[in-house]
């Protein structure tokens, strides 16, 4: 039989951490590859809990159908922790609940891109943003990063010269892969960009409330003054991401098309899942939850970067996340990181190779590794054996 599939569809490429992750659901394999929470940390006995009051006390509503743009009581409840912690100024009728911050992706594509058009990313960018795009066919332009964020006159240097740029894709606190963290500076420079070219900005924050140490940064929605910034964020790495719950902040004359979006693709989020989050916000303290969570992942980066400095060698770099969930490591040039991986998985310990990042260099020598998701032991014992090959290269 002769499929005859759309355009499209020969873009469409597996995920390599999700390929990766099949491998490691065996117990025996120490996984460092997939950005997942600490599941330990979920607060199943309290979930179960509201699950019953939800149910109660709005049965009917929880399970029905309900409006394309979200719970009412939870988007308030958005625009309000926005507002205390990303310092925004938007109001609870900007915010649609979407399916994780993935379908959020996935409706900015729908919304700008054009076959053929431009999107200015970090190099590296997250990975799934990229896959998000892909099948809208545009062209990725990498503008050059270093510890601080986008090197802005690169990033001018760039706008001058290139053509339909359609919006500029950022991942501005603890930035999947690298978690680095933009400066103050740059943020404010960044925007200044944007309002004299007018450039939209695609901001995607699922991390910046997952920091460790120094001062929580302003978002660049909080600079921007001609609506050009789209907010992206979820409760999956603050709460739980399989209850799927994120939301686009958007002004009104983008709000609008996003609204009709969603109807085309999945009418709402699920109702239930909304009711459950907004009533924990409610009858719980969801800032102590994420203390705790905080704590937790602090000490796992720690473990990992002082099992980093004990067992790789030093002419390998690597970066000091103040937050998030990742750290990047540089390998010598002649180490490719995919090599790497296929002689760690037979030791039982898995990681995400670097090149998947980057939507045209060709960079074969880094590599992500996520510190949420395993103990403090399998952080040393996993760090241990990716030393081991390593010295064996």
């Amino acid at each position: 039989m002769v499929v005859s599939f759309a355009n499209r569809v020969k873009l469409l490429k597996t995920a390599a951490n999700q390929e990766i992750l099949k491998f490691t659901q065996q117990p025996e394999v120490i996984s460092f590859a997939v950005g997942m929470p600490a599941a330990e940390m979920f607060p199943i006995e309290e979930l179960k809990h509201i699950s019953n009051k939800v149910l109660e006390e709005a049965g009917n509503q929880a399970l029905q159908y309900s409006t394309s743009e979200g719970f009412e009581p939870l988007r308030e409840l958005v625009a309000t922790r926005m507002n205390n912690k990303f310092k925004t100024n938007i109001r609870f009728k900007n915010i649609m609940i979407t399916n994780g911050g993935q379908q959020a992706l996935d409706f900015c594509a729908k919304l700008f891109i054009n076959d053929g058009d431009t999107i200015l990313c970090e190099s590296p960018t997250y990975l799934a943003a990229i896959n998000a795009f892909m099948p809208y066919c545009p062209n990725f332009v990498e503008v050059p990063t270093d510890d601080y964020g986008m090197i802005i006159e690169k990033l001018e240097e760039i706008i001058q010269i290139t053509s339909n740029i359609k919006f500029i894709y950022i991942v501005p606190d603890f930035q999947n892969p690298t978690g680095r963290t933009w400066s103050l500076e740059r943020r404010r420079q960044l925007m200044a960009i944007i309002n004299k070219y007018e450039i939209h900005v695609i901001e995607d924050n699922p991390y910046g409330e997952l920091r460790f140490e120094g001062d929580a940064l302003p978002s660049l929605k909080s600079f921007d003054t001609k609506g050009l910034v789209i907010f992206i964020s979820s409760f999956s790495k603050t709460f739980c991401p399989g209850l799927r719950i994120g939301w686009i902040a958007a002004e009104d004359i983008y709000f609008e098309k996003f609204v009709i979006i969603k109807q085309g693709a999945d009418l709402h989020t699920s109702t239930i899942n909304q009711m459950l989050i907004a009533k924990y916000m409610e009858m719980y303290d969801f800032d102590a939850n994420l203390e705790k969570i905080i704590n937790v992942y602090k000490r796992r980066r720690d473990v990992m970067i002082n099992a980093i400095k004990v067992n790789f060698k030093k002419d390998i770099k690597f970066t000091y996340p103040q937050g998030g969930l990742f750290i990047w490591v540089e390998l010598p040039y002649h180490i490719k990181a995919v090599e790497l991986l296929e002689r760690c998985l037979k030791d039982n310990v898995a990681f995400i190779p670097g090149d998947t990042f980057f939507p045209n260099s060709q960079v074969k020598n880094t590599l992500r590794l996520n510190f949420s998701n395993m103990s403090e032991e399998k952080i040393r014992e996993g760090i241990w054996r990716i030393g081991k090959v390593l010295n064996e290269f």
